[in-house]
């Protein structure tokens, strides 16, 4: 699954959530053709009956919950019209037989500024390819990453978050029960988020990257459990509407925009730390975990004698990645961790009735005691004191550089 989309200027834009429902117009952008169903926002073309009825619905419900109630730039305004006041139109979706290696892809029409799906007709009732590609024209509709080189793998993340918000999301509830949509089930993907969070946060690498399956990120931002000013609901919207335009800066420069007052070190640290025990307001993604934390890749560490471990050459984090390290005992633990850049160090406590406390280890250094039936992990994320340019398409220079650490424990062990 990935987007198609043209080269146009980029245009300040301030939209907030549709108050007035406009007329949505018919068009033929991607073709036209028999119109197999359609609603007040989106036409369906080459599906059955059974499958347009379900994909119109699950559209109308993302289109309901992103745009009406989180007040995301409509998917029915050109990309070409700076005023944001219409004409609105409808959005074409067409079932084909085959797009390659692809389930779906979005494309955009450059004279009109509509954007159109493509999916293989027996995904397009699939919530997961056909809301991932409406994901996608949400972010070429609001404009600002469009013909970003820094922002082209976040795309793709970006699109599963929406899927996975639209299936999973308390977000999303209101617009679900007004359709008799029923809840679907997380998409993540917890071996790899955890299993490889050493990786780069986001890395399109060919055959080893994670970007499809980064997206937790966003749910953390979005679902705020540490309660950061200024960010919510709306956090992702805002890190496409406060990017700064033209500039091929990174997702993570607008989230830093985005959080004013919070350091990106401690939002990113703070991340890595919940992800021990999937504690990010995710009730589905923790109950998984739970399910699948005993086949998770774990191996992080060396032992060097004496309590002192250090982490091996493959699983170094790199850029804004971690290392997520189950401890074994009972009982008072002692951690110092040093390394040769900068870092965020957190033990995560997991308590019996599954909450969960974090004690940040000041300059690498810290305690926590573990009740009767608590378990504890130690969490190490690189954290550079300033944000990277990077294509994450091409993990090289700096990014490519993990960090070289080494534990000193006592009380538990690895």
């Amino acid at each position: 699954m990935h987007c198609i989309v043209s080269v146009l200027a980029l245009a300040a834009l301030q939209v907030g959530a549709q108050t007035t429902e406009p007329t949505f117009q018919a068009n033929n952008v991607g073709g036209g053709g028999r119109v197999s169903k359609e609603s007040p926002h989106f036409r369906i073309f080459g599906a059955s009956s059974t499958q347009a009825d379900a994909a119109v619905r699950e559209l109308e419900v993302a289109y309901t919950c992103f745009i009406g109630d989180l007040g995301w730039r409509s998917t029915g305004l050109s990309f070409n019209d700076a005023s944001n006041r219409g004409p609105y139109s409808k959005m074409n979706i067409y079932g084909v037989s085959s797009l390659g290696a692809a389930a779906g892809q979005m494309f955009s029409d450059p004279r009109t500024g509509y954007s159109y799906l493509k999916v293989v007709t027996r995904y397009i009732a699939d919530p997961a390819v056909t809301v991932h590609e409406f994901g996608h024209a949400l972010a070429y509709h609001e404009k600002n990453w469009v013909d970003q080189q820094r922002t082209g793998a976040w795309w793709e993340p970006m699109a599963n978050w929406v899927a996975d918000t639209f299936m999973t999301s308390p977000l999303c509830a209101k617009a679900r029960a007004q359709y008799n949509q029923p809840e679907g089930r997380t998409q993540i993907d917890l071996n790899k988020v955890i299993g490889s969070s050493h990786q780069t946060i986001v890395d399109a690498s060919t055959g080893s990257g994670n970007y499809y399956q980064s997206w937790p990120l966003l749910t953390y931002v979005t679902n705020n459990p540490d309660k950061y000013p200024n960010l919510g609901p709306t956090t992702v919207r805002e890190m496409m509407r406060q990017y700064k335009q033209k500039s091929n800066e990174t997702p993570l420069h607008a989230l830093e925009r985005v959080a004013q007052s919070t350091p990106i070190q401690t939002i990113i640290g703070r991340y890595w730390a919940r992800m021990a025990y999937v504690d990010i307001g995710h009730t589905q993604a923790q109950q998984l975990f739970q399910q699948l934390k005993t086949r998770i890749n774990y191996s992080n560490l060396d032992s060097t004698g004496s309590g002192t471990y250090r982490v091996k050459r493959n699983r170094r984090p790199l850029y804004m990645g971690a290392s997520i390290i189950p401890l074994k005992g009972t009982g008072a633990v002692t951690a110092k961790v040093t390394a040769n850049a900068p870092f965020t160090a957190t033990l995560a406590i997991r308590s019996q009735n599954g909450s969960v406390r974090y004690v940040d280890l000041a300059n690498g250094a810290g305690e926590a005691t573990r009740a009767s039936g608590e378990e504890a992990t130690l969490v190490i994320a690189n954290t550079p004191s300033s944000l990277a340019l990077y294509d994450a398409f091409s993990i090289t220079g700096v990014v490519a550089q993990g960090l070289d650490y080494q534990v000193q424990l006592t009380g538990a062990t690895p």
